[in-house]
């Protein structure tokens, strides 16, 4: 089994208010999403559009 860092996923406790988290909820929903999917899916987003995450090439 190789010690491959892309297939590695670190858990962490996230505050954040109730207002934004049921907003979260709702879109998460409208997207067919887990809202940890939905947070993953976003934070990926914001990464790419800063140009923080390079680009995966099929």
């Amino acid at each position: 089994m190789s010690d491959n860092k892309e297939n590695k996923t670190k858990n962490f406790v996230l505050r954040i208010d109730s207002n934004t988290m049921n907003e979260i909820e709702k879109w998460a929903a409208d997207e067919f999403r887990s809202v940890n999917g939905q947070i993953l899916y976003l934070l990926d987003q914001a990464l790419k559009k800063s140009g923080r995450l390079p680009k995966k090439h099929n």
